[in-house]
């Protein structure tokens, strides 16, 4: 019996090969006004995990708002995906930095999630410290139960919020396409045999 290569079987066996890379998930959201607010308040927001080094960065724009800038934060984690209320999770009681006293801006910074000043306190004593608080919050952002609220001094509660999604790794596309070229290329060898 004759072994032969095929070219989607050295781009698997390259993919398997490859080393270890970072944990990055980045995870997008549109930010609209709360379900109870009347605002033509919007934005948008990227939130970046790194798992490996356990660091999260956020960006975030907004424009429009109807009262100006005093807090901002991602709450996690709620009872249902997409949907309803919950405490913050992240630092209290706002981001650091974090533009106030504005209708619109934009924000962009990294935090270090080993830092027990980059949550609040009730939340990594709620998920037994912070290596479990960082655990419960990817998995959080990871079902959609977890939103990143700009709050307002017209919308105390909030006044647009977004639940962030995953986007897709390109390496999963790859992948994908090195799958679908294997069993085609299989297909086409079985029936020239």
């Amino acid at each position: 019996m004759r072994l032969s290569a095929s070219p989607a079987g050295f781009v698997l066996a390259a993919a398997l090969a490859a080393p270890a890379a970072a944990q990055i998930g980045v995870y997008t959201a549109p930010l609209l006004p709360e379900p109870s607010v009347t605002s033509p308040g919007h934005g948008f927001a990227t939130v970046t995990i790194d798992t490996t080094l356990m660091t999260m960065r956020v960006e975030a724009t907004f424009a429009d708002l109807v009262g100006t800038t005093t807090i901002g934060h991602i709450h996690c984690c709620t009872a249902t995906p997409f949907t309803g209320t919950v405490a913050p999770a992240t630092q209290l009681p706002s981001f650091e930095d974090f533009p106030t006293g504005v209708t619109a801006g934009s924000y962009d910074h990294t935090f270090d999630m080993t830092l027990a000043s980059s949550w609040n306190p009730a939340f990594v004593t709620a998920q037994g410290g912070i290596a479990n608080a960082f655990t419960a919050f990817v998995d959080g952002l990871n079902d959609g139960r977890a939103y990143l609220n700009i709050h307002t001094s017209a919308f105390g509660s909030g006044e647009i919020r977004g639940f962030p999604t995953l986007i897709p790794e390109p390496q999963t596309y790859a992948l994908m396409l090195a799958g679908l070229a294997a069993v085609a290329w299989s297909a086409k060898r079985r029936r020239s045999v």
